[in-house]
């Protein structure tokens, strides 16, 4: 119940979650997480089906049942790769993405999220899943997020206009919840191609995701972060990847800026480098 000694921490909770974009609730009713549940009396034996009693098992008899492992869904990836590789043009790629069902991400996003910025431009940046008001939008970075992202690439002399953004992941997770290795896989193959039919000079992955998945490596941000990568696309293309750190997480670290800085200075003197 909301009182007056605690309305403000309460106020100050649903302002949290609506800036972290939860913004469904799983029930029509409040439950109270910290009440014990009363343990139901089991029925007497003499109550119970007669079908019910015979088909009792003893816990110590049960047979155990094999876990099943979490892996992506062959055939969906298959198809994936293969709209993906049969996509000739950026638009024919986001018309297949748009007709694919595979990734049950889909389902419960409003949009499909794309790109934004140049598919011109010598710099792609990709991050790894849009967030509420990139859904609501159908563009990357235009949340909080986005807006830190801009300032960053106005501080080496670029805009949305001379970059070509995108994410790993193209639908929103609910609840702004981290993506699963079953929906990453399932989406590897059009950020990929997306990479491929973009060819940019320089690639700057935002975040740790985004470096994983496209650097094929399982080092953390931090250390990944400041050091030149490549990313080889299918056709061989060698393209330098600097993996930086994701502007959310700059927003909640805002100590670490400087060292996203110190990133954007290194992609700044490349592209002069490769455009010289």
């Amino acid at each position: 119940m909301i009182t007056p000694d605690n309305a403000i921490d309460t106020r100050a909770l649903l302002a949290f979650y609506a800036e972290a974009g939860v913004d469904e609730a799983l029930d029509e009713a409040p439950v109270n997480r910290f009440a014990e549940a009363a343990p139901q009396p089991s029925p007497p034996a003499a109550a119970q089906p007669a079908a019910a009693r015979a088909a009792a098992v003893p816990i110590a008899q049960a047979a155990p049942r094999p876990a099943q492992a979490a892996v992506p869904d062959e055939a969906q990836a298959a198809l994936a790769r293969q709209l993906a590789a049969g996509a000739a043009t950026l638009e024919e790629l986001r018309e297949a993405m748009a007709s694919f069902d595979g990734c049950n991400l889909k389902f419960t996003a409003k949009n499909l999220v794309f790109s934004d910025g140049n598919p011109e431009a010598a710099l792609m940046l990709v991050g790894e899943a849009p967030g509420r008001d990139e859904d609501i939008e159908g563009r990357p970075f235009v949340g909080r997020s986005g807006r830190l992202l801009d300032r960053m690439l106005a501080a080496i002399g670029l805009d949305r206009q001379s970059a070509y953004i995108a994410n790993v992941i193209p639908w929103r997770p609910p609840g702004n919840r981290a993506p699963t290795p079953h929906e990453t896989e399932i989406c590897r193959p059009f950020i990929e191609r997306q990479i491929e039919l973009v060819g940019p000079k320089v690639l700057v992955n935002l975040g740790g995701p985004s470096a994983k998945t496209l650097l094929n490596t399982t080092e953390g941000i931090l250390r990944l972060r400041g050091n030149w990568r490549v990313h080889t696309t299918a056709s061989g293309t060698v393209i330098p990847a600097m993996p930086t750190l994701h502007p959310a997480y700059l927003l909640r670290t805002p100590a670490h800026k400087r060292l996203a800085w110190r990133d954007f200075v290194e992609v700044k003197m490349k592209l002069k480098a490769l455009q010289a």
